[in-house]
């Protein structure tokens, strides 16, 4: 049978899967420089394959062709789908609809009077000094004020005008709206008039209805609101997908990744929670590989085509409630990831008087200009006129036909003319590999300021923390970031390059489950939040049907009286242990606590965890004595602290059990290339991890 793990990124889809078909296998085998194959314990096998998201003139959608190419299918001959065991998949369908405005067309119902609560919003101003406001566009496209009204204590003031309902709703239908998101006032405590509502909508034939106490049952009535319009605009477009994927395959189990880090049957996943399907496999699979190499302490690392995810892990996933991704506000649990627009595909710029690295992103079409599609010059060209990427050791995926190798000479022709050009401008007389270095250091700084924000500026100390650096292109400026931020260790996973796929098949199904109460907390309460929880986890294990081998986690998110800043801390059943949690918690976070004001119960959330059968780690052995060192298989020249230096490149393959190798060198792999900077040394460990160290 097959498992089959997928991330469609923005750039690349990589492809990670499981078998123990030997038929498979021998046919892979005879394409060395397409797939990686891996034996592992109990005769199976790991394969690593990856692919353009986007190639319009040989495939529709690049993970059903991936499934096709790993089974060895050749034009319209149908996915035997018994042969698959489960596909597990993360996607950027949804977050690039959200990103374009490609959702459907959308219409909100909300409490009259407040027609424009959403777009008013909390009158937040990123950039305070701005004479001008530009608002993000609303997902929705008509709006219907339904004359209905409870008070804060569940009192009905107003009923539902049902007959203006209907009228309303019907109107909008025949305009051919399909899809209606339903928030009111007070909803998410007593939610009689949605659901009353919701059923109107129903008999009129709308096919997508988001209700905001089912989808956000917080308080909030503009984070709710803006989560149900998110979940109402992307659901639809994630469905046609998610039935476009079960078409190809039919009758194999098909999961998608959460933005909270679980997994989820297809029919269940929805647009709310979608959002950072792929990058959540990213830290799934970087934790859990971590955790497995003996790392408990995880700074990591993602850099991809188009931008780069990074996290903070210190013994569990951190997550934030409230969050904006591209001008939508949402309140779901979701992973902290703090994204930044610079990847291997992120544009160089020179304005006329600096160097400018992205956020405009080659993408994967036309690609770098070393794609062979006439391309601008791009982190990746750096990287190769750096001699830090060589063509030879890149997979033949390039150019119209997607058969070719990097095009360094188009890469050296750029740089030297952009390098004249400079010299014009500014009268400064940089060689090309200097001005590559230059752009180079520009994204490096950019992706250490990113890791700034969710370590050092919350108060953790880096120095003591492993970089688990993971993507197509992370490995490539591993040492340049922790040099940056004066880290000692990084961790190189052998899949590094398709750590997201990887972690698809490391994560569990996970189901959260969260309900608003806003009390204080006190002693008397926690008998009622034992209660309270107790139901959320009977909700939560309603989405599988056999319980087996499962965790809980009971969270509480707390503040303190009269202020918004929400933290969570785990649940006990004794007062003062919570709020001594909270305090540190706090003191750590803020630098100071307040032990006068009362602590508010915000919300809480239980968490069903249902363990899922994971790939195991492939071991390797010594067979060289071990005073025998490994040997490179060229020579090669890289450009590295202003300097050219003669450096060895090593396969990855070819190196076996406590073989070191000592900087400046480069370790190729099938599916991203390593570089080991001067001062730093790598070394490898029986599970095939590289583990590289500062040597000061």
């Amino acid at each position: 049978m097959l498992k089959v793990f997928a991330d469609r990124g923005g750039t690349f889809t990589d492809i990670v899967a499981v078998t123990d078909n030997q038929t498979i296998i021998e046919g892979l085998s005879r394409h060395p420089e397409r797939f990686l194959i891996v034996p592992l314990p109990k005769g199976q096998w790991i394969i690593v394959y990856k692919l353009l998201s986007e190639n319009p003139e040989k495939y529709q959608d690049a993970a059903i062709q991936g499934i096709r190419d790993i089974m060895g299918l050749s034009g319209n001959e149908p996915i035997p789908g018994e042969a698959i065991e489960v596909v597990k998949m993360g996607t950027t369908v949804a977050t690039n609809a959200l990103l374009e405005r490609k959702g459907d067309r959308l219409v909100l119902l909300i409490t009259k009077g407040f027609k424009d609560a959403l777009r008013i919003g909390y009158q937040n101003r990123p950039n305070i000094f701005a004479r001008h406001i530009v608002l993000p566009t609303m997902l929705y496209e008509q709006v219907i004020e339904v004359d209905e009204r409870y008070d804060t204590h569940g009192n009905e003031l107003t009923p539902v005008n049902v007959e203006q309902v209907n009228n309303n709703l019907q109107a909008v239908y025949n305009t051919g709206i399909r899809s209606c998101a339903i928030v009111f006032m007070h909803s998410d405590r007593y939610p009689n008039h949605e659901q009353e509502v919701n059923k109107i909508a129903k008999e009129i034939g709308f096919t997508q209805i988001s209700v905001s106490h089912q989808v956000s049952p917080l308080m909030k009535l503009v984070s709710r609101g803006d989560t149900t319009v998110v979940d109402a605009y992307l659901t639809p477009i994630l469905r046609r997908y998610v039935n476009k994927v079960s078409s190809q395959i039919p009758k194999v189990k098909l999961m998608f990744m959460k933005s909270d880090g679980g997994l989820v049957v297809a029919e269940q996943f929805q647009g709310k929670d979608s959002i950072l399907s792929g990058p959540a496999g990213g830290i799934v699979g970087a934790v859990q590989t971590s955790k497995r190499a003996g790392f408990e302490l995880v700074i990591t690392f993602d850099m991809g085509g188009t931008s780069t995810d990074v996290a903070h892990f210190k013994g569990e996933y951190e997550r934030q409630l409230d969050s904006e991704i591209a001008g939508a506000r949402m309140r779901v649990p979701v992973l902290a990831i703090n994204t930044i627009a610079a990847g291997g595909g992120s544009i160089l710029f020179f304005d006329g008087s600096s160097y400018r690295v992205g956020p405009e992103s080659a993408g994967s079409n036309p690609g770098p200009a070393c794609y062979r599609r006439s391309g601008p010059l791009a982190v990746t060209d750096a990287n190769v006129m750096l001699g830090k990427i060589h063509p030879q050791y890149f997979p033949s995926v390039f150019g119209i036909d997607g058969d070719l190798l990097l095009d360094k000479d188009i890469v050296i022709e750029k740089f030297t003319q952009l390098a004249q050009d400079i010299e014009a401008v500014t009268g400064n007389t940089r060689t090309p590999e200097q001005v590559a270095a230059g752009f180079i250091a520009i994204a490096v700084e950019n992706m250490a300021n990113a890791i700034k924000k969710i370590s050092l500026q919350r108060g953790y100390d880096v120095s003591q923390y492993v970089l688990c650096c993971f993507g197509g292109a992370g490995g490539q400026v591993a040492c340049l970031i922790a040099d940056t931020l004066g880290m000692k260790k990084i961790f190189l996973h052998p899949y590094a390059g398709v750590l997201s796929a990887y972690g698809m098949g490391l994560a569990d199904v996970r189901a959260i489950r969260e309900l608003g109460v806003e009390k204080p907390l006190t002693q008397a309460l926690i008998l009622q939040l034992q209660q309270l929880m107790k139901s959320l986890e009977i909700s939560a294990r309603s989405e599988w049907s056999e319980a087996n081998n499962e965790e809980i986690v009971r969270k509480l998110n707390l503040k303190y009286e009269g202020t918004n800043s929400i933290l969570t801390i785990n649940f006990a059943d004794d007062m003062a242990e919570m709020q001594l949690k909270f305090e540190t918690e706090h003191k750590s976070r803020y630098g100071f606590i307040q032990v006068e004001k009362i602590l508010i119960v915000e919300s809480v959330s239980v968490e069903v965890i249902q363990k899922m059968d994971t790939p195991e780690e492939p071991l390797i052995n010594r067979i060289r004595p071990i005073d025998e060192v490994p040997s490179s298989v060229e020579i090669v020249k890289m450009f590295t602290t202003d300097q050219w230096y003669d450096t060895p490149v090593y396969r990855r393959e070819d190196l076996q059990l406590k073989d070191s190798i000592n900087g400046p060198a480069i370790v190729v792999e099938k599916i991203s290339t390593i570089v080991v900077e001067p001062n730093w040394e790598a070394r490898l460990t029986e599970c095939n991890h590289l583990v590289l160290q500062r040597k000061d």
